[in-house]
């Protein structure tokens, strides 16, 4: 099942050029629009004209979480205040918080790559989700809530904790798919457990959307037996759009990558060279279409992979 069968089954070779030209795109823009980004490329005496190709991205300084904290809160804006349709920010845990701002535009794109990963994950418009993230300046809720709006499934905005309540809700409007961390997925099924419920009898549950966190292929074993659902995992981050950049089709073997929308390279950590498909390294992104906050190759920390080829269930992504 496709939201985008064009994009999501497109060739290499015409992904590499949809990548070049959006790519070429973003960087003349984050240029001419973001005062940090040219002082960035000016420092690096590097001109938008230098990107004539994908490796040509390379000349490109990276952009580390630092950077956004250092211009906090609206340094790496591109548009005026007037253009900002959403504000999110990570928790600050460990000082001033990261803050991220969409356009109009940028709220669709976002609603576009959900639908996506919500479809590869089995959702329909049939489906009722009730989804258990906190809402509020996490990306989480809100990123999956507009994408579940965006297919036209039924939206149950439950938020976090309150777990009887959670049960309570989950039971009696039905829902078909559960949205929360897969911890609290598992407290979940534990509560259902505890007050006495049969999972398969009390409950419509079919599909799970879990992220926010790591996660192992035992836990999500363990939380497809308790709550028994089909259970997929999906990854994002705010710096670059929030849940979006990356999901789990029904076949389950590795996340597929909006590529349209975001230009992914895998790096050695300690030499930064390109490292072949199929070995780890570190996940670097660029997002190709934002326009509120334009991000270019940005360091996620997170250790990948690239598995090359055609998935069993179509896609090329």
């Amino acid at each position: 099942m496709f939201y985008d069968e064009k994009i999501e089954t497109m060739s290499r070779e015409e992904m590499n050029a949809l990548q070049l030209k959006k790519l070429q795109k973003a960087v003349r823009y984050a240029y001419e629009n973001s005062p940090f980004y040219t002082k960035m490329f000016d420092n690096a005496g590097i001109k938008p004209d230098d990107i004539k190709t994908l490796d040509d991205l390379r000349k490109i300084p990276f952009t580390v979480k630092t950077d956004l904290r250092d211009n906090y809160p609206f340094g790496l804006n591109a548009v005026p205040m007037d253009k900002v349709a959403r504000i999110h920010a990570s928790s600050g845990t460990s000082g001033k918080p990261t803050v991220v701002t969409y356009t109009n535009n940028d709220l669709e794109m976002w609603s576009e790559c959900m639908a996506r990963l919500i479809t590869m994950a089995g959702v329909t418009s049939k489906d009722v989700v009730q989804i258990s993230f906190g809402y509020g300046l996490f990306t989480g809720a809100l990123g999956l809530h507009q994408g579940m709006e965006k297919i036209g499934a039924a939206v149950i905005p439950a938020s976090s904790g309150n777990t009887e309540r959670q049960v309570m809700l989950l039971k009696d409007l039905g829902a078909t798919v559960l949205i929360a961390t897969p911890s609290y997925a598992l407290y979940i099924g534990e509560m259902i457990e505890k007050l006495g419920y049969d999972i398969k009898k009390d409950f419509k549950l079919r599909v799970g959307m879990f992220g926010s966190e790591a996660s192992s292929v035992e836990m999500h074993k363990e939380i497809e037996k308790k709550l028994n659902i089909i259970s997929t995992d999906n990854y994002g981050l705010s710096e670059i759009i929030g849940p979006g950049v990356a999901g789990e089709c029904l076949e389950k073997d590795g996340l597929h990558v909006n590529e349209d929308y975001f230009l992914i390279e895998i790096l050695d950590p300690k030499t930064f060279e390109p490292v072949p498909d199929g070995e780890y390294g570190e996940l670097v992104i660029t997002a190709l279409s934002k326009e509120a906050m334009p991000i270019l190759r940005y360091r996620t920390k997170d250790i990948t992979r690239i598995i090359p080829g055609t998935c069993k269930c179509g896609r090329t992504l």
